[in-house]
């Protein structure tokens, strides 16, 4: 049975002595009270700072408790302040690409629930979609969602997903290896995976403190989402990504 991390009992010190005290600490003083070297303390407060964990004073220099180890308290993202910062964001992707803009979060193991839908700028009959759940190992927005999310090697290695055209991944351990690519290159993607016809490209939303907590995407036809060799064309996926970036910083800014 594997034994304990070293680092990680020493961070959890710190952090422990930070909120026993009634003031700041320096990196001598806490490095004396945890018989610690004093290159080790500063390794360890530095890596805290840089999470949030622990905060630094601007005059003494000294440290205290992190606004981010406080916020691991919240409630989850609420889906109505999600749509509130993603607004302006999907109507500028979806005028900027011309094709419908869609967020999605998950909320079962495999489904994905749309929460907001820009429709496509042109004057062709489209369905609110708000409401709608989808597949997530058949869609982009899910894909997007789940090469990030702690469960899913344990949840798709040896699953057997659902069909919904000839082009659906059914195998988990395939999948896998897709969720491996979207980490990589830091966006997903579908083509006529759950519908015929449709094909998507989707990237993640992070929250303040960097856990994704949905994702964002595009979906047209495959003729213009995608080239002539049906691969999702890279500048769209660079829209999509700056897209994600700014609701991520949004929800930043909103939660400080």
């Amino acid at each position: 049975m594997p034994g304990t991390v070293q680092s990680i009992e020493r961070a959890a010190a710190v952090l422990r002595l930070l909120a026993q005290s009634a003031r700041p600490l320096g990196v001598v003083e806490i490095a004396n009270a945890l018989s610690l070297p004093k290159g080790t303390a500063h390794g360890i407060i530095r890596t805290l700072h840089s999470v949030g964990f622990v905060a630094q004073d601007s005059r003494s220099g000294r440290y205290r408790i992190g606004s981010g180890l406080l916020r691991l308290h919240e409630p989850p993202l609420d889906h109505n302040e999600l749509r509130a910062c993603a607004m302006n964001w999907t109507d500028t992707l979806a005028a900027r690409t011309g094709e419908a803009v869609r967020i999605g979060v998950l909320t079962a193991p495999l489904e994905l629930t749309v929460v907001h839908h820009v429709f496509r700028p042109d004057d062709s009959v489209q369905v609110m979609e708000v409401g709608r759940v989808l597949p997530a190992h058949a869609c982009a927005l899910g894909k997007a969602v789940l090469a990030y999310h702690p469960d899913s090697p344990a949840l798709l290695r040896d699953a057997a997903l659902e069909p919904f055209t000839p082009r659906t991944v059914t195998s988990g351990r395939s999948l896998l290896g897709q969720l491996s690519t979207v980490r990589e290159r830091g966006w997903a993607a579908d083509v006529e995976e759950f519908t015929g016809g449709e094909a998507g490209i989707a990237v993640p939303i992070r929250d303040h403190g960097g856990a994704v907590v949905g994702a964002v995407g595009l979906a047209g036809a495959p003729q213009t989402v995608c080239d002539g060799g049906r691969n999702p064309r890279p500048r769209l996926a660079v829209h999509v990504m700056e897209t994600a970036r700014a609701i991520t910083g949004e929800l930043a800014i909103r939660r400080e």
